[in-house]
């Protein structure tokens, strides 16, 4: 294996982001962002379930990471809750309508790169990739945690988090795809400790990248994401000088 430093191997080749599920970690995924866009290390293709999801789609969709922390920095709760019913407690309609507002692009293929997005299919309790049709739509799916927000339809389908099947994101890669993965380390009470889902995978040309100990945000304390950003941010910028050691980079944020 390879002991390139990090920013080496991203300027080597190009490479797919890929940002894994993880509530609200789309603060520290946001931050990693950052790093990558100033180090001018970026990406042909991004995928991502959830959190990553939102920062994928959201910088696909023509965002620069200033335009993302200031959208993030700016958030306060009212601006996506608008409680109805249905099957969640929040309908979505103000944050579809914030994710309107904050891009550039209305579709796929108005991207500036590869978009490839996961969501799960209530109808087939499988994971329903995403890479055509309307941009916001498919971002809020990828986004719709259980209970917390309603489903929407595509195609058919009543889509709901795609980090319930996919929570790596890796759905929407090919085997051999050279991936840099930023894994959100779960600390969710319904996840078991040895869970497969929530382990860095491991597989030929994947390097991934795990920022330990970042404090966990939330609908009620989006401050702290915040500090998340800022936390994941400085240990990205560390992480890009760091060697790589089979095909994992490690640090404590």
């Amino acid at each position: 294996m390879s002991n390139s430093l990090l920013k080496e191997w991203l300027a080597e080749q190009p490479f797919t982001l890929t940002l894994s599920s993880g509530f609200f970690g789309f603060f520290a995924h946001a931050g990693l962002m950052q790093a990558l866009e100033e180090a001018q290390l970026l990406p042909q293709k991004l995928t991502g379930s959830s959190a990553g999801a939102l920062i994928a789609g959201c910088w696909a969709g023509g965002m620069s990471s200033d335009d993302i922390k200031s959208l993030l920095f700016g958030l306060k709760r009212s601006d996506f809750w608008d409680p109805g019913l249905g099957l969640g407690l929040l309908k979505g309609d103000k944050f579809r309508q914030l994710l309107k507002d904050s891009l550039s692009a209305n579709d796929f293929s108005d991207c500036r790169a590869q978009l490839v997005l996961s969501a799960y299919s209530m109808e087939n309790k499988q994971t329903r990739v995403l890479q055509h049709g309307d941009l916001v739509s498919s971002i809020y799916a990828s986004c719709a945690i259980p209970f917390m927000f309603q489903p929407i339809v595509i195609d058919s389908h009543r889509l709901l988090d795609g980090g319930i099947q996919d929570r790596p994101a890796l759905e929407g890669t090919e085997q051999g795809e050279r991936i840099f993965y930023h894994h959100i380390a779960s600390k969710s009470p319904w996840r078991r400790k040895n869970d497969s889902a929530i382990q860095v995978p491991v597989r030929d040309n994947l390097t991934s990248l795990v920022i330990h100990d970042l404090p966990r945000s939330g609908p009620f304390k989006l401050e702290i994401g915040q500090t998340a950003y800022q936390k994941a941010y400085a240990a990205a910028k560390r992480a890009l000088e760091m060697p790589i050691a089979d095909g994992a980079i490690s640090l404590a944020s």
